[in-house]
């Protein structure tokens, strides 16, 4: 996806989301009363007048002052439709809803049904008021990101901190973060500690401590003391910026069903109009009785009827609300068409390493032989003092007491290990192969671990070993379990580190399918062995970097903590913004129920419509059959919309 700057103060819905008329107001508390202001002057106007004509209050009511005092009524709320009806003539676009609702209201002006002419347009704005309320609503938990945006940034220049809009600061430069500020750009920690919160870019409200050279984002809150960052990304590159530009490109990536319905109402609208010139016509050359005036009602109350508002506003609604669920539980969808590409998958192959487990090592087992395990451990951090490798970093993490051992003449032996002198001993720390280099028994034990292992002999004697392994994710084994109750039966693992580690994780998690010992491209060649069976439809979870070509290549590339990879907001469709692979069945669970709701609409939809469409043409049903066809099913398809934000997805 090629990076823009994002348009930070504004994100308003997509022109063909709200394809109705916009009210041009900013939708405050202030602002957003007036917007009712029209239709309740219309209201007002239309029952005082329809209560001067049931009671006959004022004998005086009637002739050009009726038809005037109904006109005034049916302004307010008329005009803006009307108007809007004409510009899309002159653009070429005549078989709109508003054209639908503009002949239809005015014809019943011709043929002197005024209080129906003004209730009929009077409900359909009422009905895009609330439809304009709904996707406010929907859109809240995106709109929420921009609650985020620093206003500015705290820069160091010229031996102060002077505060500057984040626009302006540069990579490299240092900023400071007060207690309770956003963190303006993304960055490296420079202070010792901090605790922040996530939760807008994660959904995750858990507080976050990190410590010193560690990675922070844009949007994060700081929580406890005054920290200092080293910028890394220029603000239109950081990790808000990105996430807004995804949530806003989203919506332009329409599904199949929207796109069919969009077709379906620009063939469908132009053919009601000719239907109801034809129920108001073809009567003529059948029965006896024939009275235009009948007939032209009828063919008025057809057009109210047939008008595609309840599909057109609630179909995209429903992705929509799908799109803002969620984004509020730190899921990124990068369009409708991945919602429902999701709800298709039945087969889930899965990355191992930061993925199910944590992609950081930890010590699982210290067996000492002939030695105190304290004074085993200090000499064997002694040496690993002197390496930078992964593994040399978990054992530095051990808790030792006592006085620090210090190693000398510390040598390393490619692809075996570390040779020095500790406390006037030799010690080897490293694989078998340095142990038989050296002349030195290993137990026959140590064959049977598939772990990582370091082997330690002091003074020329065999004195124990440390077991690594890299710590499963704390919700890996409920994802497993959750993923075959949501129907997801096919679950296979491949993975780069050895084989024999990644059949240990897959026992462990319950996982039949698993291949270790993995490059790239192996990993792609196996899901392109999947694809060749077409009943597969395929999710592949990875980190987004290493496994960008599987990403690629996948039905849905699902990228886990992708909040600061670009690999994987470029490859991936949906993104995960934490590292919590149960995050990918609450997206499942989603998209079901964003489809499972679109398909509800779609049929009280077309439903409702077709009963009153007989009706209406049978002379069954009338005007306010006809506004609770379209304007009522509009209303109900949207509340239907809106129960995708007040879900639980645990």
């Amino acid at each position: 996806m090629k990076k823009k700057k994002v348009n930070l103060r504004d994100l308003k819905p997509n022109s063909e989301e709200q394809h109705s008329h916009d009210d041009g107001h900013d939708h405050g508390n202030g602002s957003a009363f007036k917007t009712y202001i029209p239709a309740i002057i219309s209201f007002v106007m239309l029952m005082v007048g329809i209560a001067i004509d049931y009671f006959d209050a004022i004998p005086q009511f009637q002739g050009w002052i009726r038809i005037t005092w109904y006109s005034l009524a049916y302004l307010p709320v008329g005009f803006p439709v009307v108007k809007e009806g004409w510009n899309s003539i002159k653009k070429g676009d005549v078989f709109t809803e508003f054209f639908l609702m503009s002949i239809a209201t005015i014809g019943a002006f011709v043929i002197g049904e005024y209080p129906e002419g003004v209730a009929v347009m009077l409900f359909y704005a009422v009905g895009e008021l609330f439809q304009n309320a709904a996707v406010n609503r929907a859109k809240g938990n995106i709109k929420a990101l921009l609650d985020v945006r620093p206003k500015e940034a705290n820069v160091f220049r010229d031996g102060d901190y002077v505060s500057v809009s984040p626009e302006a600061v540069n990579i490299g430069e240092k900023i400071q973060i007060r207690v309770g500020e956003k963190i303006p750009l993304d960055g490296i920690l420079l202070s010792e500690k901090a605790s922040l919160n996530t939760a807008a870019l994660t959904g995750e409200s858990k507080p976050d401590s990190i410590q010193k050279e560690a990675k922070v984002y844009a949007g994060s809150i700081n929580l406890e003391s005054v920290i200092e960052v080293e910028v890394t990304n220029k603000f239109e590159d950081s990790s808000i910026a990105r996430i807004l530009d995804l949530v806003q490109n989203a919506t332009a990536r329409k599904s199949k069903t929207e796109l069919f319905i969009r077709q379906f109402a620009r063939i469908y609208t132009p053919i009601v109009v000719f239907l109801a010139i034809g129920v108001t016509f073809i009567p003529y050359f059948f029965v006896d009785d024939y009275v235009f005036r009948d007939w032209l009602y009828r063919a008025l109350i057809f057009l109210v009827i047939s008008c595609p508002c309840a599909l057109v506003i609630s179909i995209p609604l429903g992705y929509f609300g799908g799109l803002g669920a969620a984004s509020k539980n730190g899921i990124l969808f990068k369009g409708a068409s991945f919602l429902d590409a999701m709800t298709k998958i039945n087969t889930l192959v899965m990355d191992k390493t930061g993925t199910v487990t944590k992609g950081v090592f930890k010590i699982k087992e210290v067996k000492a032989i002939g030695w105190n395990e304290t004074e085993f451990m200090q000499y064997l951090m002694a040496m690993e003092e002197q390496s930078t490798h992964p593994i040399a970093k978990a054992i530095l993490e051990y808790k030792a007491e006592g006085e620090d051992f210090k190693a000398q003449d510390v040598s390393e032996i490619a692809g075996k290990g570390l040779k020095g002198v500790v406390n006037g001993k030799t010690v080897l720390v490293g694989n078998k192969a340095l142990m038989t280099a050296n002349n030195i028994n290993v137990p026959s034990e140590t064959e049977s671990i598939v772990e990582s292992i370091v082997l330690v002999a002091i003074d020329n004697q065999f004195a124990g070993y440390v077991v690594i392994a890299d710590e499963l994710k704390e919700d890996a084994k409920e994802t497993i379990t959750a993923l075959h109750k949501v129907g997801i039966k096919n679950i296979m693992m491949l993975s780069g580190d050895k084989d024999s580690i990644t059949q240990q994780v897959a026992k462990e998690l319950n996982i039949e399918n698993a291949k270790g010992g993995l490059l790239p491209e192996d990993k792609l060649n196996e899901v392109e062995i999947l694809k060749k069976n077409p009943e597969n439809k395929i999710a592949f979870i990875g980190d987004g970097i290493n496994d960008a070509p599987v990403l690629a290549a996948s039905n849905v590339g699902i990228a886990m903590g992708g909040l600061g990879s670009d690999v994987a907001i470029e490859t991936a469709d949906v993104i995960i913004q934490t590292d919590q692979p149960s995050k990918v069945v609450r997206a499942i669970k989603i998209s079901r129920s964003t489809r499972k709701i679109v398909w509800q609409n779609i049929i009280l939809a077309f439903g409702v419509k077709v009963i009153v469409l007989i009706l209406g043409a049978g002379g069954l049903a009338t005007m306010w059959e006809a506004v609770f066809a379209d304007v009522g099913v509009a209303l109900l398809a949207i509340l239907n919309a809106v129960r995708l934000q007040k879900m639980k997805w645990d």
